[in-house]
């Protein structure tokens, strides 16, 4: 990644984070990248089943040195990349992770703080065990599931079309 692109992730991640902790039920814990063991840093909380729950903020592609017109796209992850756990500290009543669900959104940087309350209530309808969730996103979605019930893996329109884009550019 480019000096830039790594500062712009940087900033976005630690404003998510934070925000997040501040709009979420529970306490959150929010661990700092730690690179000599390629861990980055994410969101964690305990639900009330005891289950670790986790948010990571990662930059799916963006422009480097060789590539320097590469698409900037984000990616949040919710309980997806369990291997990267391993800079949390595990609390005594954990049970471990939470494996029942998890979700991953695609999307451009400048989208990002919009999709929070959005996120936040996805985790939260989980967290209810209600299982249902029709929040109306604050930009499109190009859904990779027919079945929106089964929601886990979503790009913003915006996202797609500038990665489909960027293919053709390289041809």
């Amino acid at each position: 990644m480019t000096p830039e692109a790594i500062r712009i992730v940087a900033q976005l991640r630690r404003e998510f984070y934070t925000l997040l902790a501040a709009m979420i039920q529970v306490p959150v814990n929010i661990s700092r990248d730690n690179p000599s063991t390629s861990c980055r840093s994410m969101a964690s909380w305990i639900d009330d089943r005891q289950r670790l729950n986790y948010v990571l903020v990662y930059a799916y592609i963006a422009p480097d040195a060789l590539v320097p017109k590469r698409p900037f796209i984000l990616r949040i992850a919710v309980n997806k990349g369990a291997g990267l756990l391993m800079n949390t500290k595990w609390r005594k009543d954990c049970r471990g992770l939470n494996q029942s669900w998890y979700f991953e959104l695609t999307l451009l940087p400048e989208e990002i703080l919009d999709f929070l309350p959005w996120v936040v209530s996805l985790i939260e309808s989980q967290d209810d065990y209600s299982g249902s969730f029709v929040e109306t996103p604050p930009h499109p979605l190009k859904v990779k599931m027919p079945d929106v019930e089964l929601l886990q893996n979503a790009w913003t329109q915006k996202a797609w079309q500038y990665h489909a884009d960027s293919k053709l550019l390289c041809i």
